[in-house]
């Protein structure tokens, strides 16, 4: 996977195409439409000031929010431009829709998955690698539909304690993999040189970017060499979203990393996007110093 190329250069799973990219995608949005209709919309979320109402509003398609089109049009246009302030655009459609009905908000989620599948259908393959300005950057413009695996898997994780049944497996690795993605993607762009693996007792994915390109390759088990950062797919993704604390389920050994000094390589993306999926994960890389061993030490000094 991540053969694919532009001008010579493999473009990670936007450069594989949508037969690889649109399973993954699909199903997670299918998952997520049946967590959604599972819970009572009203009840609040882990999220601060969040329903389960406004996790589903945000992620829907309405007629004043149509992120995908947005999106597509970008890339069209040559993906100029700079990239929206994520928090102050959620505010604004979660507070424009706060009184939709339970029909009303499950309705603009299924348009959203709609708008995906007519993308993968109709819309020439040649966009996919093109870049558009999503909200951490520009991106291929595959790279940001596989990026709506990752935030489907968070937020379901979101709606789980709300009655919600858990994200299956193959959904959680989609997440993963579009972690991988983007991660990769933005390192290239970043004109950094190196990787990461992803891994879980599943196996997982790992990213390579070795500017102008990047690669990303399903892992099916075992350790590979280098960077890892290795959990249960939902610890990693709970982790990666700052929704666990990585630093804590590192002392707790809920989390594993290893060759710290080559994930490092990565956290100047932290700097160039500070909202990026894994953010949390490489900003505990960027502010250990000395190593895990050091790092473990001195978290543990502060627990007694």
């Amino acid at each position: 996977m991540g053969a694919g190329d532009d001008a010579g250069h493999p473009r990670g799973l936007a450069g594989a195409g949508r037969d690889v990219v649109g399973p993954l995608v699909l199903e997670a949005w299918d998952v997520f439409l049946a967590q959604a209709a599972a819970v009572d919309l009203d009840r609040p979320t882990r999220l601060p000031g969040w329903r389960a109402h406004e996790v589903c509003v945000h992620l829907g398609a309405w007629p004043d929010h149509a992120a995908l089109a947005d999106l597509v049009a970008g890339a069209r246009a040559g993906g100029r431009g700079d990239p929206q302030d994520v928090d102050a655009t959620n505010a604004r459609v979660t507070a424009a829709h706060r009184d939709a009905s339970r029909e009303e908000v499950l309705a603009a989620l299924h348009r959203n998955r709609e708008a995906t599948v007519r993308y993968l259908a109709d819309e020439p393959e040649d966009l996919d690698t093109a870049p558009t300005v999503s909200t951490v950057g520009r991106l291929p413009l595959l790279s940001v539909v596989l990026g709506q695996a990752y935030e489907l898997a968070v937020h379901g994780l979101d709606l789980v304690p709300l009655g919600a049944p858990p994200p299956p497996p193959s959904v959680l690795q989609a997440g993963l993999a579009a972690l991988a993605e983007v991660t990769g993607a933005l390192a290239a762009a970043s004109g950094i040189t190196g990787g990461a693996a992803l891994l879980t007792p599943d196996g997982g994915w790992a990213f390579a970017a070795d500017p102008p390109g990047w690669t990303v390759r399903r892992l099916p088990g075992g350790r590979p060499d280098g960077a890892v950062v290795e959990a249960a797919a939902d610890v990693l993704l709970e982790a990666a979203s700052g929704r666990t604390n990585p630093a804590a389920a590192l002392v707790r050994r809920r989390l594993r990393i290893r060759d710290l000094p080559e994930l490092m390589r990565l956290t100047p993306i932290v700097e160039a996007a500070p909202g990026i999926p894994g953010g949390p994960v490489l900003a505990l890389a960027a502010r250990t110093v000395g190593g895990a061993g050091d790092l473990l030490g001195r978290l543990r000094g502060r627990r007694g």
